[in-house]
């Protein structure tokens, strides 16, 4: 048998998360800063940082989740052993790749930079859609559209013309996975926790996840168009968001930091609509981050642990390490997003004490979950 650490997805990928989590953030602020010289690259460091944390956290994020829920999905363990070794290889392999492209052969570049999103996606794609007779979830269709989509986000986002397109479209189909997850977890995670049921109505759901769809590729429609779907999406995630017993999730940090999420999805859209109808360029870096740290930052974390605790046999329970760590996130947030818009004269400096709250949040989830990653289940199962 193998190490446990190549049992399942989520193991090796979580690890690799909370590293990146942890280092991503702040190798950018000390270039930002001047701090650190940059590597030299034939695309833009701009570029270099978003890449990283949508293809390189945010896909070590993405990644484990999937390899791991088509056990529930499709009732199909997920890849294990010499594949899941080969996909965390391939995930380093591309991390390497974007620090040295300036002095790598281009084919050797181009061939760390699509081994392991090209590799996921297709054994991905290969399980969901062989498998549908026994999919849980009739909608996975959605991910044998999105996926491959990333393919074509991270080729944009690395070029000199279309990297604003990139962005969009690498942005949409995360917002995409997001929406599709939360429809489905919440749903467990307040009835675990309040036993309560919060609401599921099919057209509502189905004109979310649709909307959702359509601005995977709001680069490519007409301005207003775009800026008027967001803001529909935004006020159907606001009416959903009315039934699903906020004031009782919010009573929570574990269930309530991922309502704070779903509520950054909704900012997001706003800060889009407003970009677009008002003609405000400047509104792009606030758009991508309110995302990034909203959603992913807020999210992520919380997913991370509900995750590790149950897929290693152990009862799902925040400890004060856990809620320390989520209150460093929530307070990444406001540093990042909030903070200079009252203080604009210390960009840098929010960007730095933003980046060391991510240090800090993901250091303490390596140091209290990696272990749990690189042993067995506690409750004698084999994955």
């Amino acid at each position: 048998m193998s190490h446990p650490i190549w049992q399942v997805g989520f193991r090796p990928f979580f690890a690799l998360a909370m590293l990146s989590g942890l280092s991503l953030p702040v190798l950018w602020a000390l270039i930002f800063s001047g701090v650190l010289t940059a590597p030299t690259t034939s695309f833009g460091m701009v570029q270099w940082h978003a890449h990283e944390m949508f293809f390189g956290f945010g896909w070590a994020v993405l990644g484990g989740f999937l390899l791991t829920a088509t056990k529930n999905w499709v009732k199909v363990r997920g890849y294990h052993g010499q594949a899941l070794m080969f996909l965390a290889a391939a995930w380093l392999f591309e991390r390497i790749g974007m620090w040295f492209e300036g002095s790598w052969p281009h084919a050797l570049f181009l061939l760390s930079n699509n081994l392991f999103l090209c590799s996921i996606v297709a054994m991905l794609a290969w399980t969901l859609a062989k498998n549908r007779a026994t999919d849980a979830y009739r909608d996975n269709w959605l991910f044998l559209l999105v996926l491959p989509t990333f393919l074509i986000a991270k080729q944009l986002m690395l070029g000199d013309e279309y990297y604003l397109l990139g962005w969009s479209i690498a942005l949409g189909l995360f917002r995409m996975a997001f929406l599709v997850m939360l429809e489905r977890t919440l749903v467990q995670f307040m009835k675990g926790a309040f036993q309560v049921g919060i609401l599921q109505h099919p057209a509502l759901d189905k004109a979310i996840k649709l909307l959702g769809l359509l601005l995977v590729f709001a680069g490519l429609l007409p301005t207003m168009l775009a800026a008027y779907a967001g803001l529909s999406l935004a006020l159907l995630l606001m009416l959903r968001f009315a039934f699903w017993k906020p004031q009782l999730a919010l009573t929570r940090l574990d269930i309530g930091i991922m309502y704070l999420g779903y509520l950054a999805i909704v900012a997001q859209l706003l800060v889009e609509f407003f970009r677009l109808t008002m003609t405000m360029p400047e509104l792009v870096s606030l758009s991508i981050h309110v995302f990034t740290f909203g959603a992913m930052g807020l999210i992520v974390p919380a997913m991370l642990m509900r995750i590790s605790q149950g897929h290693t046999g152990r009862k799902v329970t925040f400890g004060g390490a856990d809620k320390l760590a989520l209150w460093i996130m929530m307070l990444a947030f406001l540093l990042r997003i909030v903070a200079p818009l009252f203080d604009p004269a210390h960009y840098a400096l929010w960007i730095s004490a933003a980046a060391a709250c991510w240090l800090a949040g993901f250091a303490l989830l390596a140091w209290r979950y990696i272990p749990m990653l690189l042993k067995a289940r506690v409750d004698g199962k084999p994955h």
